[in-house]
């Protein structure tokens, strides 16, 4: 990643930003299961391996969580990124077990500009990510609000 923030016209239709990898363990499966989503099969090997995830897994949320962590590490940290209006898609599609690495990759779907925010541009987004297996465990959609290059030159 560069030194120079990504603005709104650096998000090009089908660009694609590389995210983690990421490795996931139990004890961090536990950790967010206990204060956020506290059922069996993410807080405990054997009741994970007698559900049909086949193993501790992670919560969706926690899933989701990561993901974030890992799109926020590949391109947002280093933007000039207003947030986002909501997510319009996430799925997971397989469960994340205790010892799998996640990657995957964040792709430009289309820009706008916004008339009703002069200065700040929205760009959608289709997210998956992977396991170490290559199985898809994740696919988000979302719109992201960065600021117009333009609108930085102005306050400079």
């Amino acid at each position: 990643m560069s030194d120079q923030k990504l603005a709104f016209e650096d998000f090009q239709p089908g660009r694609r930003f590389a995210l983690g990898p990421r490795p996931v363990t139990a004890a961090e499966i536990i950790a967010f299961a206990r204060e956020f989503d506290p059922q069996p099969m993410h807080l405990d090997e054997a009741a994970g391996r007698a559900s049909i995830l086949g193993g501790l897994a992670a919560s969706g949320w926690h899933t989701s969580a990561l993901f974030m962590r890992m799109m926020a590490e590949s391109f947002l940290i280093n933007s000039f990124s207003q947030g986002a209006p909501g997510v319009d898609v996430m799925e997971w599609r397989k469960p994340v077990l205790a010892g799998d690495t996640l990657s995957g990759h964040s792709t430009v779907m289309e820009t706008r500009a916004l008339r009703s925010r002069p200065g700040i541009g929205m760009v959608k987004f289709r997210h998956e990510v992977e396991n170490q297996k290559g199985k898809l465990v994740c696919v988000a959609e979302n719109s992201i609000m960065f600021v117009l290059r333009e609108a930085l030159e102005k306050t400079a």
